[in-house]
């Protein structure tokens, strides 16, 4: 579906809101669920909901933090002072503060009639930073947060409502979560147009039925040995760790902030896939798919011979078979969207809706999101050299 100039901003401005209202519901949702357990009496799951929000909470604006430190002098206009920053930043509210820097540029350039190449760039720049800034708090926080309330409720064997309404958001968030970073990154290239609505549909529902049975295994993994799962987590995220490290990432602009972005990496790859070097990715993305696989398989099969333990295992059965359907329906709805719906399968590889479309062929010096640019090559390798994405060693800012 093509957009015109307007809309599209129109578009972008509204899909911001709605990222943000969904982030602070979510928020709203693992508090309130939080209090719920700990009125009740269990004060430890009450003690895990709050340490994986607080640990995510940091990681994220560790990342906010060190990356406008990282941006060049002057590239965000009027900003608070540096000190006022970090305070923010301190007081955990730095992504919030990033969110509604968006909104603003993103309101200044939809109420211009001719917005300007910088602002046009310039909003596109916040964007990408933040919808890094969502994805990662989706995997080290949202993801997390389901798995435990399904644990949960298969240890207890009965669901509150607000148990119900914490699942279905939150894999409604995850896959919304992922669709939004992956229209985000074709902003960076300007071979790659935005997904249709059809295969808008088809990438969201591959994502969302592949996580489910991950997450399903995991929850199950849980509620049997709670005492032990998060020996499991460490040990093949240390072993995930070292696969990213093997990479030879270089996201960061600091080297030693870089062990923040792939041990993030690792937390993202023990859930889901995530690209982080360049060149074809179907080889190491099947040996990553081999390996979730393999390791789900045994942690059911440990279900298998402890199910005694869990009240309502014959329920417990039929969500692991629905469960082997939705990854049957996930891999063939991901066969057929690389397949057939993918941009770089339609005619029109040029043309992108939204902001790009509106900058000129030769735009002069705008700024540029190093950050998103090197992922979107890692994403996107068969890219056009026309696509002017810098490169290991560009900055941020002006190119």
């Amino acid at each position: 579906m093509s957009w015109s100039p307007r809309a599209a901003l129109l578009r972008d401005l509204v899909l911001s809101v709605l990222g943000t209202a969904a982030f602070l519901l979510d928020l709203g949702a693992d508090l309130w669920a939080a209090g719920q357990y700990a009125r009740s009496g269990r004060y430890l799951w009450a003690a895990l909901v709050l340490a994986l929000l607080g640990l995510a909470s940091v990681a994220l604006q560790l990342f906010s933090w060190l990356w406008l430190r990282a941006d060049p002098p002057g590239l965000h206009g009027p900003q608070p002072p540096g000190r006022c920053l970090a305070l923010l930043h301190l007081l955990q509210l730095g992504y919030l503060y990033r969110c509604l820097q968006g909104l603003q540029q993103g309101l200044l350039v939809w109420r211009q009639e001719a917005p300007s190449d910088f602002d046009l760039a310039y909003s596109d720049f916040l964007a990408l930073d933040i919808s890094m800034l969502r994805l990662f708090e989706t995997f080290l926080e949202s993801t997390p947060q389901l798995t435990l309330v399904l644990a949960i409720v298969l240890q207890s064997g009965r669901a509150e409502y607000y148990q119900w309404i914490g699942i279905g958001t939150s894999f409604v968030g995850i896959s919304w979560a992922l669709l939004d970073y992956h229209q985000a990154l074709r902003t960076c290239l300007s071979t790659k147009p935005r997904l249709g609505l059809g295969s808008s549909a088809v990438y969201f529902m591959w994502n969302l039925l592949l996580l489910w049975p991950r997450v399903l295994a995991v929850a199950l993994f849980s509620a049997l040995f709670p005492h032990y799962v998060a020996l499991h987590f460490l040990g093949l995220w240390l072993v995930l760790l070292l696969w990213v490290w093997l990479q030879g990432t270089n996201f960061m602009s600091d080297p030693s902030a870089e062990w923040l972005y792939r041990a993030t990496v690792a937390a993202i790859l023990y859930f889901s896939w995530f690209n982080v070097s360049e060149g074809h990715t179907q080889g190491r993305a099947s040996i990553h798919l081999a390996f979730l696989l393999g390791d789900s398989v045994l942690l059911v099969a440990t279900w298998a011979t402890q199910s005694a333990w869990l009240p309502n295992s014959a329920s417990v059965q039929l969500w692991l078979l629905v469960a082997g359907a939705c990854f049957l329906l996930g891999m063939a709805l991901r066969l057929i969207y690389y397949h057939w719906l993918h941009p770089s399968r339609q005619s029109e590889l040029d043309r992108v809706d939204g902001v790009r479309c509106l900058l000129p062929p030769e735009h002069g010096l705008l700024p540029q999101n190093r950050r998103a640019n090197q992922l979107a090559r890692n994403f996107f390798p068969k890219a056009k050299a026309q696509a002017a994405v810098p490169g290991k060693g560009d900055e941020n800012g002006a190119l």
